[in-house]
């Protein structure tokens, strides 16, 4: 599970200072090449979540926890959980959740069941810190659970830098889109400077229809660089500024209420990947929003990571980097692109037929195209032909591409 501090940190708009600077921070331009996020690749998850508890209230919060483990235990994916308590100072617990894999844990800790369900302790928290973390070496006594059951720990770490991504969406009233893009494109940038080890990287603020896609990447903990975000007077204000145009009405200066917004807003990155050839020095931003049938959100971010998986290394990939952000039914891919998108849209797209239909780990390539066509509603935006031909392709690409309201990046140290 996971526990607010009672005091709204969760407030964000993070922008860095606008540049058009060509050469990336030094942490993004680390990448490798390959896939550096993935929360489908089967592997447990082991969520450590550092707790302050309030002065005194240490027995009233285990009250609490001993009165909705329980259900949070019959949560599905749901392995086991430990509660801990230091040894040398009294106010500081730790508790850690092992989940089956990042998938269901990511569907509950955005859930509105789980804000229900940790309701209770809230009161007593003071302050909190949320780490996730995939389980790649065991130690025990005996042979290992995983290895037992037939299923082994992954061979090799996942390479990246020290980037974190992460997007907000929510929509607007209807009308309101010019006044809201003007708001979200005119405010000053906050300091991007976290701390010692951390700095805001980069915003791009999206609109399709009336739903706000807002992305940030972090170099170092986002949420210390959520919370330092969150303090700036010229972030407070835009926030401000948006309350009247919202189509789900929020209270900011109400802890509980922001907290429920931002939980609902959350859509985390659940893959990103990088061109074995590098990223470009001016690479174009590109975001896209997929029709999704009802309940085939899931699959669809699944199928996505795979397909860019099998496109690391293919020759003609314009795509630099990519990272796709999944909430229920929303997916939205971000990509950047060497040169112009409409010259390649079914790898802008994910839906490029050259990977090998065998896969290894799941449907790509020809077939995974197929599967594509059965989990989007491409004629509920008016496209109409297979997602074999060009043109269809080059439609859906024009159907699906948000419109660019910002985007910024930081300058220097």
């Amino acid at each position: 599970m996971t526990v607010y501090p009672v005091v709204a940190t969760d407030t964000v708009s993070a922008d860095a200072q606008t540049t058009d600077a060509a050469a990336a921070p030094p942490a993004v331009a680390a990448d490798a090449g390959g896939v550096s996020v993935s929360a489908f690749d089967g592997s447990r998850v082991r969520v450590v979540l550092m707790l302050d508890i309030h002065d005194g209230m240490q027995q009233e919060f285990l009250d609490a926890y001993d009165a909705i483990s329980d259900r949070v235990a019959a949560v599905q994916g749901h392995v086991s959980d430990q509660l801990c308590q230091a040894v040398d100072n009294p106010t500081q617990w730790l508790l850690t959740s092992e989940w089956e894999s990042a998938e269901p844990f990511l569907a509950w800790v955005n859930s509105e069941e789980h804000l229900d369900t940790v309701e209770p302790l809230q009161d007593y928290v003071r302050d909190t810190h949320s780490l996730r973390y995939s389980v790649l070496r065991e130690t025990t006594g005996e042979r290992s659970p995983s290895v037992a059951a037939g299923e082994p720990l992954h061979a090799a770490p996942r390479i990246g830098s020290n980037v974190v991504r992460h997007a907000l969406t929510f929509t607007v009233r209807s009308g309101s889109e010019e006044e809201v893009a003007r708001v979200l494109a005119g405010y000053a940038a906050p300091d991007a400077r976290v701390d010692d080890s951390g700095r805001l990287l980069r915003t791009s603020v999206f609109l399709h229809g009336n739903r706000v896609v807002r992305a940030v990447e972090v170099q170092g903990d986002l949420q210390s660089a959520l919370r330092h975000v969150a303090r700036q007077p010229a972030v407070r204000a835009v926030e401000e500024a948006l309350n009247p145009y919202l189509e789900q009405a929020r209270h900011l200066g109400d802890p509980q209420d922001a907290r429920r917004f931002f939980t609902r807003a959350a859509m985390p990155a659940v893959h990103h990947a990088t061109s074995a050839d590098g990223a470009d020095a001016c690479p174009r931003r590109v975001a896209l929003l997929y029709p999704v049938r009802p309940g085939a959100g899931p699959e669809l971010a699944r199928l996505l990571a795979r397909q860019d998986a099998a496109a690391v290394h293919a020759p003609d990939n314009p795509v630099r980097s990519v990272t796709v952000f999944h909430r229920e039914d929303l997916v939205v891919r971000l990509a950047d692109v060497d040169g112009e998108p409409e010259q390649a849209p079914a790898f802008v797209l994910g839906l490029h037929g050259s990977a090998d239909a065998s896969g290894g780990s799941g449907t790509t390539g020809p077939a995974g195209i197929a599967v594509a066509e059965r989990l989007l509603d491409t004629a509920a935006v008016g496209v109409d032909g297979p997602l074999t031909e060009e043109r269809t392709l080059s439609l859906l690409l024009a159907r699906a591409r948000m419109t660019l309201v910002t985007d910024r990046r930081s300058s220097g140290p």
